[in-house]
């Protein structure tokens, strides 16, 4: 079965998937209004501590959206890979929510409240709206003098759980927790600068704050899937390209696709940096496997036409490579087929080959002895594809990037 989210695209073609995009909008859209979101003074108010819906609202959505997100993560349901997260840019954050904190209370709107009232035709948010646009504007005409504080201090897809150094279920939990508190306070604000008799608000939020913690609870009984746990509900799958050989590529593809403009290729080589140092192909990173969960992160954030190519000097690490990066998602993934020995054998030509081959026959072992640890400087590390006819079956396709690719709320 495949995890959620899925691919609308594929299953419902294009128009269908902007359909549900446009439900989903609608939808979100109509809830900021019925809550209220659409009226500057009730938004406004927050910062007086007259009436806190809006963060009641707001963070009653997220910590839900929160604990469901996790639930379906540990039970296989979801795959959390897919899910877009901000990267962190610390201080430009920081920044850039405190120039929205001081907008939102001078204009009594954010960003998607002013879209909420401009569609009901209310004047303030219309101007608001129309600022906004300006605002963005404004922001790509000068944003080249201070570009470097825009890009500063990245911490790419930085969640609590890394920060705190604990399980996502205890985060979860303490995160419930800390939502309950606030909206407990929150009333007693309300109490004392608006007024407001809670005594009259609805007693079934007693019940529904207990079913939140139960099912909290819940996310931190059943965990989230390892790395292993994901690979084990796809080996069957998996297994079965592996030994088809319909993932291993041709050196003579790799060759192709390298000189292919239309593709970003990233070659990632496992091996150890005593081989590497020895001998790489060009443009290749090193990356040892112990260090490819690390990375998942980042080659998330590749653009859709990106395929990786993990190479050892056979196939053997490259192998454990693969399944680790499609235990967690990456999108197009192959292997060399035969690893860097068998790129030699391919592209080396009869005076590299007397001079550095060895019968060496070790499994994953170099089949080469260099007279210096040249690395990429040796003419087979980037061979010249005029020269050189081979006959291959292209197994390169695309696949869908079901990788986070954008998201967010203004």
């Amino acid at each position: 079965m495949t995890p959620f989210p899925l691919p609308l695209a594929d299953l419902l073609g294009k128009w269908g998937a902007y359909a549900v995009y446009l439900l989903i909008g609608f939808s979100f859209g109509y809830v900021l209004e019925i809550a209220g979101f659409g009226n500057s003074k009730k938004l406004a108010a927050q910062f007086y501590f007259k009436d806190q819906t809006v963060l009641k609202v707001m963070f009653t959505a997220i910590v839900v959206a929160m604990v469901f997100i996790f639930l379906t993560a540990g039970l296989g349901l979801l795959d959390y890979n897919l899910v877009w997260v901000n990267p962190t840019y610390l201080w430009p954050g920081i920044v850039g929510g405190l120039i929205m904190g001081f907008g939102f209370i001078i204009g009594g709107f954010c960003p998607g409240t002013s879209l909420v009232a401009a569609a009901t035709l209310k004047l303030d948010g219309i101007f608001f709206a129309l600022g906004t646009l300006f605002g963005i504007f404004l922001f790509g005409e000068t944003v080249g003098s201070f570009e470097e504080f825009w890009h500063s201090s990245y911490l790419g897809r930085f969640t609590i759980p890394e920060w705190l150094g604990l399980p996502t279920g205890v985060v979860v939990l303490l995160v419930v927790f800390m939502a309950l508190f606030m909206f407990w306070g929150a009333e007693k604000l309300e109490h004392v600068f608006g007024g407001v008799d809670q005594r009259r608000s609805p007693k079934w939020r007693y019940g529904a704050a207990g079913a939140l913690v139960l099912v909290a609870a819940g996310v931190l009984l059943v965990g989230q899937p390892a790395t292993a746990d994901r690979w084990a509900n796809m080996a069957p799958e998996k297994e079965a390209l592996l030994a088809e050989r319909a993932v291993q590529i041709h050196p003579g593809e790799l060759l192709a696709l390298l000189h292919d403009r239309q593709l970003k290729v990233i070659l990632l080589d496992v091996r150890s940096e005593a081989d590497y140092n020895q001998f790489h192909l060009q443009d290749a990173v090193r990356l040892p496997v112990t260090d490819v969960l690390a990375q998942v992160p980042a080659f998330h954030f590749e653009p859709a036409n990106a395929v990786f190519i993990v190479m050892s000097n056979d196939e053997a690490a490259a192998t454990e490579a693969w399944k680790l990066l499609v235990a967690e998602s990456v999108p197009n993934v192959y292997i060399l087929e035969g690893g860097v020995n068998n790129w030699l054998a391919t592209f080396a030509d009869a005076d590299f080959q007397a001079a550095y081959a060895t019968s060496g026959s070790g499994d994953d072992q170099l089949r080469y002895t260099f007279a210096a640890a040249l690395g990429d400087r040796y003419p087979a590390a980037a061979p010249n594809p005029a020269k050189f006819t081979l006959e291959y079956v292209p197994k390169v396709q695309l696949e869908l990037k079901r990788a986070p690719t954008s998201g967010g709320c203004g």
